[in-house]
Order: C-alpha cells, then sequence, then structure tokens
C-alpha cells in the first residue's frame, strides 16, 4: 500500500469529503469562468445599426490567480480521495483477512483394524478322522465292517434271523404228490437246534456288541476332537475379536482427543485473531487525515464554508 496521511488527528471522513465536494465545485465555477474566452469581438452595421455576431470574453485580469487556485483545488481533493481510498482500502484488507489456521493439525480418522484375516475356521469331523493314528483308523475300519456284516447276519429279515423264526415251524412232516392221485411221504431232517440257533445268536450277538462300541467309540472321540478344537478356534477368535476392539476403542478415544485438542486450538487461534482484528477495525475506523502543510490554506478555506464545521484538524 502507497503511504499515506492516515493519522490519529486531522480531518475526518465526512469532513474530507465535504471538502472534496466543495473543491469540485470550486473547479467547475472556474472552468466557467475560462470556457468562454477568446480574443476578439465581432459584431456588424446594418443601416446605421451594430449588431454583435460574437461576444468578446477577454482572459480575467486575475487568470493566473484563478488558474493556480483551480490547481490547488484539484490538488486538495485528490489528496483527500486519496487517502479517503487508502483508509477505504485498510477496512477492507482487514475484513477479509482470515486467520491463519496452519499451525492447527486435525488428526486422520483411524483406519477400522480388522482381525478377520487372522481368524481361524472352525473343523469338521474329516479334520477330526485325520487326528486319529494309523492304528486307531485301521481298528475302527476293522470294527466297523464286523459291526457291519455281524449286524446284518442277526438282525430282523437277516439269515439267522429268518432261521430262527422258520426252525420251530417245520412240520415232522410232508407230503408230496409224485403221481397222479397217490401222495408221498417227505422226510424231513433237522440239523438245527433252536439252542444251536440262540447260542450262535448270542456268540455273535456279543462280537456285535463289541464292534459297535468301538464303532461309537472312535465316532465320539472324533466328535470329541472337533468340539475341542473348535472350541479352541473360537477362544481364539474371541481373543483377536476383543483385541481389534479395543485397538479400535483405543485408537478412537486417541483421535477424539486429538480432534478436541485441535478444535480447541482452532477455536482459540480464531478467537485470539478475531480480538486482534477487531481492535485493529476500531483503530482504523478512529483515523483521520492529517492535512499536508502544502494543502491547509486551501482546507481551511473550504472548511471554513462548512456548516457546524469544526474547525481543529
Amino acid at each position: 500500500m502507497k503511504a499515506n496521511s492516515l493519522s490519529s488527528k486531522g480531518l475526518s471522513l465526512s469532513q474530507a469529503s465535504s471538502i472534496s465536494n466543495l473543491c469540485n465545485q470550486r473547479c467547475v465555477e472556474i472552468n466557467a469562468k475560462l470556457s468562454n474566452i477568446n480574443n476578439c469581438e465581432k459584431s456588424v452595421r446594418i443601416d446605421g445599426v451594430s449588431h454583435v455576431i460574437s461576444k468578446g470574453n477577454k482572459l480575467p485580469s486575475d487568470v493566473v490567480e484563478l488558474i493556480l487556485n483551480k490547481a490547488a483545488l484539484h490538488a486538495c481533493q485528490a489528496f483527500l480521495m486519496e487517502n479517503i481510498k487508502a483508509k477505504d482500502s485498510m477496512l477492507k484488507d482487514l475484513k477479509r483477512q482470515v486467520a491463519d489456521i496452519s499451525s492447527v493439525n486435525f488428526p486422520e480418522r483411524p483406519k477400522v483394524y480388522s482381525p478377520l484375516l487372522q481368524m481361524l475356521t472352525e473343523v469338521g469331523e474329516e479334520w477330526g478322522w485325520e487326528k486319529l493314528s494309523i492304528a486307531e483308523t485301521n481298528e475302527f475300519i476293522e470294527a466297523e465292517a464286523k459291526a457291519a456284516h455281524v449286524g446284518q447276519f442277526i438282525h430282523d429279515n437277516s439269515i439267522l434271523s429268518n432261521l430262527r423264526k422258520s426252525l420251530p415251524l417245520i412240520p415232522a412232516i410232508e407230503w408230496m404228490e409224485i403221481e397222479t392221485g397217490k401222495k408221498s411221504p417227505v422226510n424231513i431232517n433237522v440239523h438245527h437246534t433252536s439252542e444251536q440257533l440262540m447260542k450262535i445268536h448270542e456268540e455273535l450277538a456279543k462280537i456285535h456288541r463289541e464292534a459297535e462300541q468301538r464303532v461309537n467309540y472312535f465316532k465320539a472321540k472324533v466328535k470329541n476332537l472337533v468340539t475341542l478344537e473348535n472350541s479352541r478356534i473360537a477362544k481364539i477368535n474371541s481373543d483377536l475379536q476383543n483385541e481389534a476392539a479395543k485397538i479400535n476403542n483405543d485408537a478412537n478415544a486417541a483421535y477424539e482427543t486429538a480432534y478436541k485438542a485441535a478444535t480447541e486450538n482452532l477455536r482459540s487461534i480464531q478467537a485470539e485473531f478475531e480480538k486482534t482484528r477487531q481492535e485493529n477495525i476500531k483503530v482504523v475506523a478512529a483515523k483521520r487525515i492529517e492535512v499536508d502543510p502544502r494543502f491547509q490554506k486551501t482546507v481551511d478555506t473550504l472548511l471554513s464554508e462548512l456548516p457546524d464545521s469544526d474547525s481543529t484538524i
């Protein structure tokens, strides 16, 4: 900004504006006096009567004083307008100013930490069977086959079951018609007894129970292994989730604290800036135009013409 004559003393902007208007009016009056100057008057006589064609208007005796006065008025007006604009510009600059908040660092919102990639997947029964030893696997295969095929032989509608059911129903004798109208006896030789079949059934039933018990033992063992493993996995996953929740909660808490601090810092900077800015605006608004001695005479002359004018400047 160019140098100016704004000070704590001098003309108010209202006085300066009024004097500037008077300067302009005086210059208009001087221009009016000088605008019609010419070097001669022209006239013509017709029938003994003189008629003026163009009126003569010679230079006034105080032309030099008028020109210098006009220059002084324009200079004074330019001086006043320059300082009026300077004050207006200073006020506008102050009102446009914004606080420097480059020192305020707002934190970035933390990314959500997820443990999904570290979490384990539950296992199925296939995993449990894979945990059996070779001997256990082979024993299960043997026991399963024994339970299946022994059971197949002794259960309802099986071979042994049907033998036991049909044995008491065998007749002592049967007749067969070999020749028409003549029946011949059929000899029936029973080679099993109910006791024999019962004994075989009991023996096989015992073998079946023992085999089935081993089959159920291994099935239960596999289920227990799977249950324990999934319980272990669930614990690990739960710990990972709890850890992730703590990490996220701690990160969010730190973020909120930092954000709050940054917000308070921002408000403090803005409040301090606004306080200083308003003080500066107040100072600039109170500034007056300190008249340069070279314009003092013109200002004093015009200031005295203003109504209720304060001549103290």
